[in-house]
């Protein structure tokens, strides 16, 4: 197959894995508007070399005729969660959504593998809007913890090393380091919700602060300086104590103070 063929037929594929990465970060961007918690930590996207899809064409005796319909993980996205709760919850969203159509799922979670490799797969059917045609592609996402992610990329890089020969006493520390990260993430689910907690106080407190100083900022062009002076040492008081009911309240007032000058302009 020429080059030029080659990158006619992927770039569907990295049309698909760019939109792919926007609708998830804005999904992620939504939870955080509404002050929700958000399952997804982070979204990562690749789409396979032409020297990996060769190799796999050459292990699985493919025709290259077939590559597209032979191979599900041309376009990939994987996203990690913080807690192995999330998972099921991000396997959720994806599956009501209307712009991606499930093809098949495995749950290497609940039945690993004998590696101790965990992860959730799905396989999915995308429509990409090209120039002259709509193309529905394959992508598939993978979905899993940060302890598993870590995991699964040293696996990755030593199958590579040993071109999928791994030694067994590698092997073995292998499945041992994956009990490890089985026993990690149980643990941080008996944690969760105190982190959860100090999570969200956290992003309470930052949006906050960027809400004040923003404020503080259009005061300077409609009113005394001298007086949103004295309103920005005011801030940083607050803001020195550290308690963030006492930022709720400073807000409010800002807000009043706000609207007040608005209304001035305005008459």
């Amino acid at each position: 197959m020429e080059l030029r063929v080659w990158r006619e037929m992927l770039d569907p594929y990295y049309f698909a894995v760019e939109e792919l990465l926007v609708k998830f970060r804005n999904l992620q961007k939504e939870f955080h508007d509404s002050n929700q918690y958000c399952p997804i930590e982070e979204v990562q996207g690749r789409v396979k070399s032409i020297s990996s899809i060769l190799d796999k064409v050459q292990k699985k005796q493919y025709e290259l005729g077939d590559v597209e319909d032979k191979i599900e993980d041309i376009a990939g996205i994987r996203i990690i969660c913080q807690f192995k709760e999330d998972i099921d919850k991000v396997v959720s969203l994806i599956k009501n959504r209307t712009d991606m159509t499930l093809k098949s799922e495995k749950d290497y979670i609940r039945n690993p593998k004998s590696s101790g490799y965990q992860s959730y797969h799905m396989i999915l059917y995308y429509d990409v809007n090209m120039v002259t045609e709509t193309k529905t592609i394959q992508v598939e996402i993978q979905i899993r913890t940060m302890g598993m992610n870590f995991w699964a990329t040293i696996e990755h890089s030593l199958q590579y090393k040993y071109k999928r020969n791994i030694p067994e006493h590698i092997k073995e520390r292998l499945l041992n380091t994956a009990r490890a990260v089985v026993n990690l993430d149980e643990e941080m689910s008996t944690v969760r919700d105190e982190i959860m907690d100090a999570q969200n106080a956290f992003t309470i407190k930052d949006r906050l602060v960027s809400d004040i100083l923003k404020n503080i900022q259009g005061l300077f062009r409609v009113a005394n300086t001298r007086e949103v002076m004295k309103i920005q040492d005011e801030f940083y008081k607050v803001y020195q104590n550290g308690n963030v009911e006492q930022l709720k309240h400073f807000s409010k007032q800002l807000d009043i103070i706000t609207e007040g000058y608005r209304a001035q302009n305005l008459s």
